[in-house]
């Protein structure tokens, strides 16, 4: 936020009822070089990693299985989990739509792959 700009809230519902597509980011805030991105997720999205940075999931409804190499951790509403940075991770939704919400900082691919990445897009 620019100094001087005044502050604003942000429904996240309000948000997340723009879009439908899944596993395509929205940029609903930035701050101190990161951005707030929200997500709609099903299925399963893919194995990767962010050699540069960690990431942070945090469901606001459904339920998230993030696959590990070594284990999974099924997360449910109201619940994160921070990958550390060059940790492989498969997030995946067996059922149903999970409404999450990432900070990543901004411009991170979110496959860890610039060429494969979906843009965030402003909402």
């Amino acid at each position: 936020m620019a100094v001087g700009q005044t502050p604003a809230k942000v429904n996240l519902a309000e948000k997340l009822a723009l879009f439908s597509d899944h596993w395509a980011p929205r940029i609903a805030g930035r701050y101190n070089g990161n951005e707030i991105r929200l997500v709609k997720a099903s299925g399963d999205f893919r194995w990767h990693s962010h050699p540069e940075t960690d990431e942070l999931f945090l469901v606001i409804e459904g339920t998230l299985h993030m696959e590990f190499r070594d284990r999974t951790e099924v997360l449910g509403p109201g619940e994160m989990i921070i990958v550390p940075a060059g940790t492989e991770h498969f997030p995946r939704v067996p059922e149903g739509e999970v409404k999450l919400l990432l900070i990543d900082p901004a411009d991170t691919p979110n496959t860890g792959d610039p060429a494969t990445a979906f843009k965030p897009l402003n909402i």
